[in-house]
């Protein structure tokens, strides 16, 4: 027989177990992330301070490394200095002393600036009086068809620029084949190594350069002429 009083009882016992599990259900989720009502709607990002202004500075221009950083130790007597030189030569004479590789340009006074240079090897030396034609600043290189015939792997030309082997600077001597010019051979100076030409570090040849104008008389010594080192610096 059907009893009402039990069935009630059920059915409290039911509702309640249904009420307690969606209670479950929704606390869970609640523990694990908070439930947003806007998704859509997103935090903006924080706003950086502002930063102080800071000037462009470009990088710093690095110089080319000179031609003579990795050379060996240069000999005290081969370095650029002023000296006691006596000569009845006008201030601005240069003269090169063939024999003891040294190239004096005439300050006067008794004076001159001295510099180690290289210069011809043995049949190749030359000496008497020229004057600056022309002058250049890194040099292109054409060999003359005297060095070719000679040396006939040697270039035809090459460009002016660190690896030529004139150097930094060139002073061209008359009409002849002949300049003064730097090297990138520094190990040279003091040598007879050439053919023909007077070489000096790029840094003297530089110097000398600057003092140097077209016109400048220019007095080759021949290696007979071997002169005493007139060589007392004085600075």
């Amino acid at each position: 027989m059907f009893n009402l009083g039990t069935f009630k009882s059920y059915s409290r016992a039911v509702a309640l177990s249904a009420v307690a599990v969606t209670a479950i259900a929704f606390a869970a989720p609640a523990k694990a992330a908070p439930v947003q009502l806007f998704p859509f709607f997103q935090p903006l990002p924080p706003i950086a301070a502002p930063q102080p202004y800071q000037p462009y500075q470009a990088t710093p221009y690095q110089a080319a490394p000179s031609e003579d950083q990795d050379a060996v130790e240069m000999p005290a007597r081969f370095r650029r200095q002023t000296v006691s030189y006596a000569t009845r030569e006008a201030p601005g004479t240069i003269i090169i002393d063939t024999p003891n590789t040294y190239l004096y340009y005439v300050l006067g006074g008794g004076q001159a600036v001295r510099y180690g240079i290289g210069v011809g090897r043995d049949g190749f030396t030359w000496s008497g009086t020229q004057s600056v034609t022309r002058k250049a600043e890194w040099p292109d290189w054409t060999p003359p068809p005297e060095m070719i015939a000679r040396q006939p792997y040697l270039p035809r030309h090459m460009a002016g620029g660190p690896g030529n082997p004139l150097g930094a600077r060139a002073m061209y001597l008359g009409g002849t084949i002949y300049r003064i010019h730097g090297t990138n051979a520094p190990d040279t100076i003091g040598k007879h190594v050439s053919s023909g030409c007077i070489r000096l570090t790029n840094e003297d040849v530089s110097d000398l350069y600057s003092r140097v104008n077209v016109g400048t008389k220019v007095i080759v010594l021949p290696m007979t002429e071997r002169r005493a080192d007139l060589g007392s610096a004085t600075r």
